[in-house]
């Protein structure tokens, strides 16, 4: 944990922002075992943390993204870690979407009669979510279709007979 605390202030120092990051071991939020690395938005301006989101996310993804895979180089399968990174709720809230879009999606299938129901506009970090969210549901089966930047996730009812080799979860 502290490795990745320092790595990602020294990312934020070279980015000009001088800011503090705190980090716990999720257990309970997003239902995995991720490190969340939270950057204080105490001293940075709502310019800055703009940036740091970015539209829909996109640079907090990126910045999480270059966490996981820096900070699991060199580093032994059984001692990698997922790394979540946080800034001024905006994990939390998205999160909250996350679940509010998996439970229309699930009410569409399971009680409204629509055969497939399509999630557009998710980042992969999303769709990932999304197929572990929905996973836990009886009678749905989830599946990614469509290449990045068009990719999207599909729910619909479980089949024995379906078959999606040419898409993956």
């Amino acid at each position: 944990m502290e490795k990745s605390i320092s790595w990602l202030e020294k990312l934020l120092e070279l980015q000009g922002l001088k800011t503090s990051v705190s980090g716990h071991q999720n257990t309970a939020e997003l239902g995995d075992d991720s490190y969340w690395l939270t950057i204080d938005t105490e001293s940075l301006s709502e310019a800055e943390i703009e940036s740091l989101i970015g539209d829909r996310g996109r640079n907090l993804d990126s910045t999480q993204y270059l966490a996981n895979t820096i900070l699991n180089m060199d580093v032994g399968k059984a001692e990698q870690r997922s790394y979540t990174i946080e800034v001024n709720g905006y994990r939390k809230k998205r999160q909250a979407e996350l679940k509010s879009l998996a439970d229309e999606a699930a009410d569409q299938v399971l009680n409204q009669g629509q055969s497939e129901y399509e999630l557009k506009g998710l980042s992969a970090a999303e769709r990932r979510q999304l197929h572990g969210l929905l996973g836990e549901q009886a009678g749905l089966e989830t599946f990614s279709r469509g290449r990045e930047p068009d990719r999207h996730l599909v729910v619909k009812l479980v089949d024995a007979d379906s078959d999606h080799s040419d898409e993956e979860a």
